[in-house]
């Protein structure tokens, strides 16, 4: 297969801090694409201006592989079709080979830290050896990203209102973010499972810092979120002008661009774990018909959906266990059992494991 991966390069590396924006490494999922076009323009102007303080780098089209495929006529782009992998799972973990290769090394400086783990970063991820296409893709997306300061991967889910996802550590740094984009969630894990790409980017450095402990003071230097652009069929120029603006003025709040950003709005969310979302399944097959609305906040208890078995008419009314928001739902309206069906987001931790659904 003969896949083609460009990048656009905005700003001067090494003058400030560096920013990697992604869209679409789940290629069947479309908003970001057009995000990345609104902003590729805005980014060449103020780079011809000379207002970009840093080093900005965008990838319009992550998942050239994924784009290529299709199943009876469907864009299928989540999995690679070879190996049945996750594009957005499975990326080197380099904190394992930074906890030895850093080993006497760091010092009482955390700017002196920051910048030698980015070096034995980038030094990890060149030594990975892919064994499939989509491992030389992945290896080829994290070498531009490993020692950004700030990454944003666009996503979007099958149905949703624009939600983002972000490391515990990483509460405050990313509150602006979803601020501005009018997140209506912003979920925090230490670790969410099998290594998505945000983490590859981010978890190292609260890994090390509990590695090498208090004396090696090691900051969470990278912002890397996920940011998940609302539902699949949202693909418009209103809502793309309008996340393209609240990305440009977030860089513009966090001093990579040298213009006025908007005022800060009121959040439309407070910060809840990851370990709080309620995933609700169908108990059986049915037609689906949804009771609340996506964005609805819900108590313990709401009814979110009926389910009704064609045949026999039975109804199965689904409820919900946590309070939240309901954040993302199912866009098929007939399940088969044990298919999803939506997903709340509750503040309360009360699940572990593999929190990021397949």
């Amino acid at each position: 297969m003969c896949c083609q991966l460009t990048s656009f390069h905005y700003g001067s590396p090494g003058s400030g801090q560096k920013v990697y924006i992604q869209a679409a490494l789940h290629a069947d999922e479309v908003p970001g694409m057009l995000v990345a076009q609104f902003l590729r323009t805005e980014l060449a102007a103020l780079d011809g201006a000379g207002k970009i303080r840093g080093e900005i780098i965008l990838v319009p089209a992550a998942n050239p592989i994924g784009l290529a495929q299709a199943i009876h006529g469907a864009p299928f782009g989540r999995f690679d079709l070879t190996t049945g992998t996750n594009f957005n799972r499975a990326y080197k973990h380099v904190a394992e080979d930074l906890k030895t290769s850093l080993q006497g090394l760091l010092t009482a400086s955390a700017d002196a830290n920051v910048a030698l783990i980015r070096e034995h970063a980038r030094t990890s991820v060149a030594a990975w050896k892919p064994a499939t296409d989509a491992d030389a893709l992945k290896k080829t997306l994290l070498g531009m990203a490993i020692d950004a300061d700030i990454v944003l991967d666009l996503h979007c889910d099958n149905e949703a209102v624009l939600h983002v996802y972000a490391g515990t550590p990483l509460a405050d740094a990313a509150a602006p973010l979803a601020a501005y984009l009018g997140a209506h969630a912003l979920l925090l894990a230490l670790e969410a499972g099998e290594e998505p790409f945000d983490e590859a980017c981010s978890r190292l450095w609260w890994d090390l810092g509990a590695h090498f402990g208090p004396a090696f003071p090691i900051p969470a230097a990278c912002l890397s979120t996920t940011v998940e652009l609302r539902g699949e069929m949202d693909v418009n120029y209103d809502f793309a002008r309008r996340d393209a603006r609240g990305l440009l003025n977030f860089l513009a709040h966090a001093g990579v661009l040298d213009m006025q950003a908007d005022s800060l709005p009121a959040p439309l969310c407070a910060a809840t774990p990851l370990e709080g979302v309620e995933p609700i399944a169908a108990p059986h097959a049915g037609v689906l018909v949804f009771l609340k609305n996506l964005g609805d906040q819900v108590q313990a208890g709401d009814a979110i959906a009926d389910l009704i078995d064609p045949v026999s008419g039975a109804t199965t009314t689904l409820k919900c266990s946590v309070a939240g928001v309901f954040f993302a739902r199912t866009a098929h309206r007939h399940l088969l059992r044990g298919m999803a069906v939506g997903k709340i987001a509750g503040p309360v931790a009360f699940r572990a494991g593999k929190l990021l659904s397949q």
